[in-house]
């Protein structure tokens, strides 16, 4: 029973993050009262981001905007690492576990267009999938290690 707790709790986590507005999610408020100097400003106006039909960049979207769009497509990345992981211990299957992990990231998307002022992009399901993959990849890299290390004695 224990190898289905992280499962779960990322799916409930996922849930509530999928019923909230955009608003109730805003981190600007919160970077703008710990970062009130903007570091990494010259830095980060260097990049722009190709996303939904759109450029988001510093000069775009604002300096706090911007930080907090790194840091919700970052969350996509390692959300999706983790149930990936946490998939993947129920099941043990690298296939099974990478496809149930994107099954989730559709429906999350789904869920997530149905709450007021949020879209569903096909763009986030890639960065979960991203993620998914890169943990998947990683599980099996590190269980093939342990193979041949079991191997060689």
């Amino acid at each position: 029973m224990k190898k289905y707790y992280l499962f779960i709790l990322i799916v409930v986590i996922l849930f509530i993050s999928s019923s909230q507005t955009s608003e109730q999610q805003s981190l600007i408020f919160t970077l703008k009262e710990w970062f009130p100097e903007e570091p990494f400003k010259s830095l980060l106006s260097k990049l722009s981001i190709p996303y939904w039909g759109t450029t988001v960049s510093v000069e775009e979207r604002g300096y706090y905007s911007f930080v907090e769009f790194l840091i919700r497509k970052a969350t996509h990345v390692i959300t999706f690492e983790i149930l990936a992981v946490a998939t993947y211990i129920m099941t043990k299957k690298y296939i099974s576990a990478f496809l149930i992990t994107l099954l989730i990231a559709v429906v999350d998307e789904y869920h997530q267009s149905m709450t007021a002022g949020r879209t569903a992009t096909i763009q986030d399901v890639f960065l979960d999938a991203f993620g998914a993959f890169v943990a998947i990849t990683l599980i099996f890299l590190i269980n093939y290690r342990k193979s041949k290390i079991s191997q060689e004695k």
